[in-house]
């Protein structure tokens, strides 16, 4: 239920295709924005990979830099649908609209 209620928040922004891979789930417009990488029995785990970090926020408990890349990985734990929210939400669209 939480990995259907957050495709469908990131399909407010266009068209998204899921890639289903052996570890984990892509989400993409034109090129790969977010993945889930692990479904538990309450949670799901989400990893949006940005150019830069954005540290000032409540909604990534980690951000690591892919190493000898220049790629940010935020790491997001869903726990419910209202985790969703507005914070959440914008980095979702940058995630989109990078993804163009």
């Amino acid at each position: 239920e939480l990995f259907w209620h957050f495709e469908e928040s990131f399909t407010q922004f266009g068209l998204v295709t899921l890639h289903p891979t052996k570890t984990m789930i892509g989400f993409a417009a034109n090129k790969r924005m977010a993945y889930v990488t692990r479904l538990g029995k309450n949670f799901v785990d989400v990893t949006f990979p940005f150019s830069g970090p954005y540290s000032d926020n409540l909604c990534f408990h980690k951000i690591a830099q892919v190493p000898g890349q220049q790629q940010f990985n935020h790491h997001f734990r869903m726990y419910s649908k209202d985790d969703v929210n507005d914070e959440v939400m914008y980095f979702m669209k940058l995630a989109y609209t990078s993804a163009l």
